[in-house]
């Protein structure tokens, strides 16, 4: 009995420490595997078909081939793992690519005061030799307003960015100035901090102290006027259009009931009239709640669908915007697209001391599809074009601040999708072709596989350990009769 006991003891500690010897090395090499994986970085696999966790192929032929040390320091990040890891697959790009993690921004109040920001605030900042550029959380995101998804800009934003300040020539843009009915510096802040952020050069023109549209105007924004432009504003102007300028019209010419004759003229090379009037919205679906003057418009800009993503304006007493006959767009050598529009149930009204009714009464115009944005093109000649992109609206351009719905307010720039509609209305007059468009949907995919994809995966899970088991069933009893 003592001598059974003695053997079934030995062997018994024998398989027994071998046990434990096999499952000890798995452990280390489980460990060891996943601390490898994790120092060489590999990427991913993503099965997504929109490629939802990888970076597009637009990114990584304009990433690997800029030749600056770059630096993405990541802010009080750490609870954004999603942000920190797509920022590290820049760095598998690009090694003159480099993070910089700061988790705890308590003590670090040089960063608060520097970049205006709570110790509790998240921010990512990017720097290149002595320039940098900021991104907000807020900047990582857009929203379908249609379809309600919240819609990812990341690789957009985080590639633009690192692309844009490396670019030496920026598009530069003139504001006209001397006459705006609104403070534009103040009201369009919000704008033109973008465009800046977006590598342009933005100034303030007065061409009664110019004497001209400078040269290299890639793009002139003409805002709403006070008082008509002046024989000189005008000829000036319309030099520069001959020459094939861009123009970037955001007006709200229709709530001031002055004649000006000069701005018509400007207006009529492209065969357009804006009149007085404040456009009406009678679809409930189309307006903020109760307010028929806040029109909501689909987007339908050919320029535009490259966002791949249904866009929103919220114009707020916009005017209607008109063309001449077919006739004389043919004599002006004059084409367009429409891109905002009202419902065919939209009328004008010129009594504007009627705003309680939001009722059509005979003293409003007909009930009709209004447009009141457009992209014109004029053929100057058979190598020159010049272009006009119009709003009938200043004020959804601007941060204007209004209740929408006691007690709620917000900016009118806010609303909707209108900074993404006139940022890439001016990128779009300006030629941008150094940006990408990447954006993707927060909706989860359903990964479909294959015929044959389907009898891997099956054989992988159950035939593999089925056949592991068995033979180890086998060896066992092969074993046992041995004994």
């Amino acid at each position: 009995m003592k001598k059974f006991w003695k053997t079934i003891t030995n062997k018994w500690l024998i398989k027994g420490t071998t046990t434990v010897i096999l499952v000890a090395l798995v452990i280390a090499a489980y460990i060891l595997i996943n601390w490898g994986v994790d120092k060489i970085k590999v990427s991913d696999l993503d099965f997504t078909e929109k490629k939802l966790y990888s970076l597009s192929e637009a990114t990584k032929s304009r990433i690997k081939d800029l030749d600056e040390e770059i630096t993405v320091q990541l802010l009080n990040m750490s609870e954004y793992s999603y942000i920190t890891e797509y920022v590290d697959k820049y760095t598998r790009i690009n090694s003159k690519i480099k993070t910089e993690r700061i988790d705890d921004l308590s003590a670090r109040t040089d960063l608060q005061t520097k970049y205006n920001i709570l110790p509790t605030d998240s921010l990512i900042v990017i720097k290149i030799g002595d320039k940098e550029k900021t991104i907000a959380m807020d900047d990582l995101y857009t929203y379908d307003y249609t379809t309600g998804e919240q819609i990812d800009k990341t690789e957009e934003v985080l590639t633009n960015s690192m692309v844009e300040m490396t670019i030496d020539e920026k598009p530069k843009i003139y504001i006209l100035t001397g006459k705006t009915f609104y403070p534009t510096e103040q009201a369009m802040a919000t704008t033109i901090g973008k465009l800046k952020e977006e590598s342009n050069e933005v100034e303030f023109l007065d061409i009664l102290t110019t004497g001209n549209v400078p040269d290299d105007c890639d793009c002139l924004i003409i805002t709403t006027l006070k008082q008509d432009l002046t024989d000189l504003e005008r000829d000036k102007i319309l030099d520069y259009i001959n020459n094939g300028g861009k123009i970037m019209m955001l007006t709200s010419q229709n709530i001031i009931n002055i004649d000006m004759p000069n701005l018509d003229q400007i207006l009529a090379q492209y065969g357009v009239t804006i009149d007085y009037g404040v456009a009406f919205e009678q679809d409930s679906s189309k307006m903020l709640v109760d307010s028929p003057e806040m029109i909501i418009a689909d987007v339908n800009a050919s320029f535009l669908r490259k966002l791949d993503m249904t866009l929103n304006a919220c114009l707020i007493d916009a005017g209607k915007i008109q063309f001449a006959d077919d006739e004389k767009l043919s004599e002006l050598g004059v084409t367009y697209e429409t891109i905002l529009t009202t419902s065919d149930k939209a009328f004008v009204r010129t009594d504007l001391e009627n705003i309680e009714s939001s009722k059509r009464t005979d003293a409003d115009g007909a009930e009709e599809t209004i447009i009141m944005g457009a992209l014109v093109d004029k053929k100057i000649s058979d190598d020159k074009t010049s272009q006009l992109i119009v709003y009938s609206n200043e004020i959804f351009a601007t941060g204007m601040s209004f209740m929408i719905n006691p007690p709620y307010y917000t900016y009118a720039v806010a609303l909707y999708n209108n900074e993404d509609i006139i940022l890439n209305s001016i990128s779009h007059l300006t030629e941008r072709d150094d940006t990408i468009v990447i954006r993707k949907t927060s909706e989860s995919e359903t990964y479909e596989v294959t015929d044959q994809e389907d009898v891997i995966i099956k054989t992988i899970i159950f035939v593999v350990p089925m056949f592991v088991i068995g033979a180890g069933i086998v060896v066992w009893y092969l074993r046992q009769r041995k004994i």
